[in-house]
């Protein structure tokens, strides 16, 4: 089974990690407080951001403001690894828009930043209480995946199915831009109470 690291602690990082060991994986979180890291569950091996990196798998399960910073605090910038971006760039002044240029996404951003690693999008369209609970509604949570290296996205996909959880294979990296309206849309939706935050996009087969 492939090794995780999970760079981030919060709902997301959380889940994410919580679903790599439900899948059988070696699972590390890194966060800015090691307490935190280690509160996510008893199974992972916490450290600190910036702290050697073990996994094969690298989720960034951060604020989209915070990518670039981290990318910096990795000279090696992941090399070979698999990278899974998870954040939706919105902007949270006027909850209006993303961020991002047009056509672009902050999957793209951090691809130029990484050139070589392994770039993937994926989890931007979950919310967390999905990911805990493996089900949307009567229907098991899908983990759309975008990306350009077909292994890459099977190692991912080999995680999430482990995990109990249904991995779609949503194109090439260039659907990240999409994926990230998708999850904009759908924060929006919950913020307006429109639907829930423990509710979201379901995809029947």
């Amino acid at each position: 089974m492939t090794s995780v690291t999970i760079i981030g602690a919060g709902n997301i990082g959380g889940a994410v990690a919580r679903l790599a060991l439900k899948a059988g994986a070696d699972v590390q979180v890194l966060a800015r407080d090691a307490a935190k890291a280690a509160a996510v569950d008893p199974a992972v091996t916490a450290g600190t951001v910036g702290d050697a990196v073990t996994g094969d798998v690298v989720v960034l399960a951060l604020p989209y403001p915070a990518l670039a910073e981290v990318a910096a605090q990795y000279p090696d910038g992941f090399a070979g690894r698999v990278v899974v971006e998870t954040t939706n760039p919105v902007d949270f002044a006027t909850f209006d828009s993303l961020v991002v240029p047009a056509g672009s996404s902050a999957t793209a951003e951090l691809a130029a930043l990484l050139p070589q690693a392994r770039v993937l999008k994926a989890f931007s369209t979950n919310f967390a209480a999905t990911l805990a609970s493996s089900t949307v509604g009567s229907l098991p949570t899908t983990v759309l995946i975008a990306g350009d290296d077909a292994d890459a996205k099977a190692a991912l996909a080999g995680v999430v199915e482990g995990g109990g959880l249904r991995a779609v294979d949503a194109g090439s990296l260039k659907r990240a831009h999409e994926l990230e309206a998708l999850g904009f849309l759908q924060m929006t939706l919950a913020a307006a109470e429109q639907t829930s935050w423990t509710s979201g996009f379901a995809l029947e087969r």
